[in-house]
């Protein structure tokens, strides 16, 4: 008896060690994430399954794109009863259907939210409904190498004084540089994403604090212009036109304007660090930096940084804790950082990440967004087809010759004006 006694003793002594080692456990609970972005499904899950481990909560992900859009699959979900834990929105149409479907859940007391500059906010009452996926960027990409050898401080390209004494000294040296043109600038037909959307949000919130930048694209929605600010950044993108190379200018497309600028052909280019995958692919090594697109006479130390889509906490979940608490992991722990940065290649959008993204312009992104420096995207605010369609035309005449900058701003007022 005293032997079997025993024997159970050590038996329970041995499992309460086991039970003690067990990582701890939320009592077998599972949560969903439906992802838009099917590129990075397997960084996701496999960041999912160390998560897993850890807490003892499986997150189930399942990812759309490509031929499976996310949109429609999403809304079918949500039609059949199905209600995920997290979801995704690229921006206002997303949150209208979360909001009419009352599956919009505050986030504003969560840590990570004082870490980042570009959650989604709720317009209607300022709360913080978003967290952002990753973000992107752009400003007026630059060769440093070659800007140090033209003997140019990039500090001092903040306004449009010193964006105009840069340019006018490099066009000097364009020969001594091994240069084309000064800057690599598309505006032809089937390129308008690039004026008519990039370079238009320069226009509405470039200077502009930013969570409190939406003075310009609502005079634009009520069919009103800002004159004095359109006038100076009609003169801007005058200027980039002709600091430009011709024939790309007028008839390239994105391979050729990437293109002029890997080989060292021109100084600056207009893109965003999307580019980055290309260069790599070109086997581009030179190091890279942005400056503003600083067209006013103020300086404006900042460039255009936004979050393509959001995590959203399903309101009508039955797991809203967990789904917190996975995000907040993402967001602040090593290992949630290393899948952001080193497994799905994005730019985090937490300035406590110091994880540094591969590509140079992504790290450039990165290193303004950390500072605050950044200004909003405000394009996708403006009706479908309204910058590509019809602001994106007005690009190219001026470009061409057809127009000069005051014929621009009429032209461009005019399209406003038809908003009303």
């Amino acid at each position: 008896m005293k032997r079997t006694l025993l024997f159970l003793l050590v038996i329970l002594m041995i499992a309460s060690v086991f039970t003690a080692c067990k990582p701890k456990t939320s009592g077998g609970v599972e949560i969903s994430l439906i992802s838009n972005k099917i590129e990075i499904d397997e960084a996701l899950k496999s960041y999912a399954a160390i998560y897993e481990k850890q807490s003892g909560v499986k997150v189930n992900i399942r990812s759309f794109g490509g031929e499976t859009p996310y949109a429609p699959n999403i809304a079918a979900m949500f039609n059949s009863g199905t209600e995920p834990e997290i979801f995704v929105i690229e921006g206002k149409a997303g949150y209208e259907d979360a909001k009419r479907g009352g599956r919009i859940y505050d986030l504003s007391s969560e840590p990570w939210v004082r870490d980042t500059d570009v959650a989604y906010i709720d317009p209607a009452d300022g709360k913080v409904i978003g967290f952002p996926v990753a973000i992107e960027g752009w400003g007026l990409g630059y060769n440093k190498a070659l800007l140090a050898r033209a003997g140019v401080d990039p500090a001092t390209m903040v306004n449009i004084a010193g964006i105009k004494a840069a340019f006018e000294k490099i066009d000097a040296m364009k020969s001594q540089l091994g240069l084309d043109a000064v800057v690599s600038m598309v505006a032809g037909p089937g390129m308008t994403w690039v004026t008519g959307l990039h370079g238009v949000n320069a226009y509405l919130t470039l200077g502009l604090p930013y969570n409190n930048s939406t003075t310009v694209i609502d005079m634009m929605l009520k069919g009103q212009v800002d004159n004095d600010r359109l006038v100076k950044f009609a003169e801007y993108y005058d200027m980039l036109f002709r600091y430009a190379n011709r024939n790309t200018l007028l008839t390239g497309g994105y391979d050729q304007q990437l293109g002029d600028y890997a080989i060292g052909k021109t100084m600056f280019i207009h893109q965003g660090n999307w580019t980055d995958p290309t260069f790599k692919d070109l086997g581009i090594s030179f190091e890279m930096g942005y400056v503003p697109h600083a067209y006013l006479d103020q300086a404006t130390d900042g460039i255009f940084v936004g979050a393509p889509s959001w995590y959203l906490i399903n309101a009508k979940s039955k797991n809203i804790e967990e789904a917190k608490k996975f995000l907040n992991a993402m967001a602040s722990t090593p290992e949630g950082h290393d899948y952001m940065v080193h497994k799905a290649g994005m730019v985090p959008a937490f300035k406590s990440v110091s994880l540094k993204p591969a590509g140079q312009l992504s790290i450039a992104v990165q290193e303004w967004s950390n500072k605050g420096k950044i200004y909003a995207w405000q394009q996708n605010e403006m009706p479908d087809g309204f910058g590509m369609n019809t602001l994106g035309p007005i690009f190219h005449q001026m470009a061409s010759g057809q127009i000069n900058v005051q014929e621009f701003v009429r032209l461009f007022t005019n399209a406003v004006n038809a908003l009303k």
